[in-house]
């Protein structure tokens, strides 16, 4: 499998990248940060910024390229921001992070995926497009765009198989995941209270549940919007 991670420098998309890599995948990644993918020691790498639609563009070319028949579209930005103090420009920028970019890069992944009859696109969504989330609405509006995305592009593409689903993790112990508490009104204590299992999702469990969407066993899994939460998405 040729393997594509976005936002492979850090957090969730690196764990995911080096456990595939581990497997003896050939995975290639992209992001903003040059000597953080060269120590993936990936199969290749590209330098985007997926705000830019040019380095949008540039993506969907080498995602071409290369032949990618496993996309994982990672790369995700959060704000912490009440509505009525919503920017423009902050808007136009999470809008094409988080929901442009993975629909523009599955349009360009698949023409390789149906000539194969073969392909898996896997997008990381978040527990707050799936239950809101107070002060965030346009992360969890972009992010409950993927899993409306996900849904429709499942049914086009069942027939030539290709299977698309979302991963929703709820708080994951990365970088991102601490910065988002630092922006929230809330304390780590006062959010792991909320969470039933009483504690942050691994990056290791999403990577794993990643390892088994790609593989055959899971050839009758699509459309799904799948919450790897802890329980939070159950109730407290």
């Amino acid at each position: 499998m040729n393997i594509l991670v976005t936002g492979a420098s850090k957090g969730i998309g690196r764990v995911i990248a080096q456990e595939l890599k581990a497997a003896k995948h050939k995975v290639f990644v992209s992001a903003r940060n040059e000597q953080q993918l060269k120590e993936l020691k990936p199969a290749g790498y590209i330098l985007c910024d997926l705000s830019v639609e040019y380095d949008i563009s540039k993506l969907g070319d080498f995602i071409a390229e290369n032949k990618i028949d496993v996309l994982i579209n990672n790369a995700g930005e959060y704000i912490y921001s009440e509505i009525d103090k919503t920017k423009i420009n902050k808007l136009n920028h999470i809008v094409a992070v988080n929901l442009k970019a993975p629909i523009y890069l599955t349009a360009r992944a698949v023409p390789y995926m149906k000539e194969k009859g073969f392909g898996r696109i896997i997008n990381i969504g978040s527990i707050s497009g799936v239950m809101g989330e107070a002060n965030a609405s346009l992360y969890s509006a972009t992010k409950s765009g993927l899993i409306g995305f996900t849904k429709a592009t499942a049914l086009e593409l069942a027939q030539f198989g290709i299977t698309v689903n979302t991963i929703n993790p709820g708080w994951v112990e990365t970088e991102l995941g601490k910065d988002s508490i630092e922006q929230s009104e809330f304390s780590q204590k006062e959010i792991i209270d909320c969470i039933p299992q009483k504690r942050f999702v691994e990056p290791k469990e999403i990577a794993g549940m990643i390892k088994y969407l790609i593989s055959e066993e899971a050839k009758g899994v699509t459309g799904q919007s799948i919450n790897l939460c802890a329980g939070l998405s159950v109730g407290f």
